[in-house]
């Protein structure tokens, strides 16, 4: 269903991405953000669902910004270990841009365009919803947004935490929550990375659950 794309930046700088389409006429569009292992297989197996369900949407390779191009791990410790890696070599800032150059993409085709990201990406979505002008961010056990608690959503957030995810402390959800009481924040009864069926704390029914609020936000907001 997808197709591979190049984007450039605002710097110039030019990175790789994964873009789906819808069958008919597209909602909206949808930037969806990788966890620390690239635009992996997962990433585009999302991508093409929300494609099935009438959005554009384009995973941007943000890894590009450091030596290793076109990444794409899996859930081994090993691949763990390399994302990692990578993850530190991440600036926050330059992804914005990156993010603004898939948004461009999207609203040049006249489209309301919304951010999803998971896990590593669900820190970069939430930083979406306060710094580039997004239509709607949705955020999956983003575990790395108390630094940046205090910014400011200029846009309806939308959160989901697994109750048993051993790297984000509910109290860091209460606080999250009520740094932010125009956002909503759903806590289900799973572990970090519940959403994703290629890994082992995969929870079927709080990833299906969190999907069907996120589709109604989206469709609430992009269309």
């Amino acid at each position: 269903m997808g197709t591979d794309l190049t984007l450039t930046a605002e710097d110039g700088h030019t990175l790789g991405a994964y873009r789906a389409d819808p069958s008919g006429a597209p909602k909206g569009g949808i930037i969806v953000i990788q966890e620390i292992f690239g635009v992996n297989n997962h990433i585009r197996e999302t991508c093409d669902r929300f494609a099935s369900e009438g959005y554009v949407a384009i995973a941007p390779a943000l890894y590009d910004r450091t030596d290793t191009k076109n990444c794409s791990l899996g859930y081994t410790p090993e691949d763990i270990a390399i994302g990692r890696d990578l993850k530190d070599e991440f600036s926050w800032d330059l992804c914005m841009l990156d993010l603004k150059a898939a948004k461009a993409v999207m609203e040049g085709e006249g489209l309301k365009v919304g951010t999803v990201g998971y896990c590593w990406g669900g820190t970069i979505s939430y930083l979406a919803g306060t710094r580039i002008g997004v239509a709607a961010s949705v955020v999956y056990y983003g575990g790395q947004i108390m630094p940046y608690i205090n910014e400011k959503e200029s846009c309806p957030l939308l959160m989901h935490f697994g109750e048993h995810d051993k790297g984000i402390p509910l109290a860091d959800v209460a606080a999250i929550d009520k740094a932010h009481p125009d956002a909503v924040v759903h806590i289900y009864d799973a572990d970090h990375g519940f959403n994703c069926d290629h890994r082992g704390s995969y929870n079927e029914a709080a990833g299906d659950l969190a999907r069907g609020r996120t589709m109604e936000l989206f469709a609430a907001q992009l269309s």
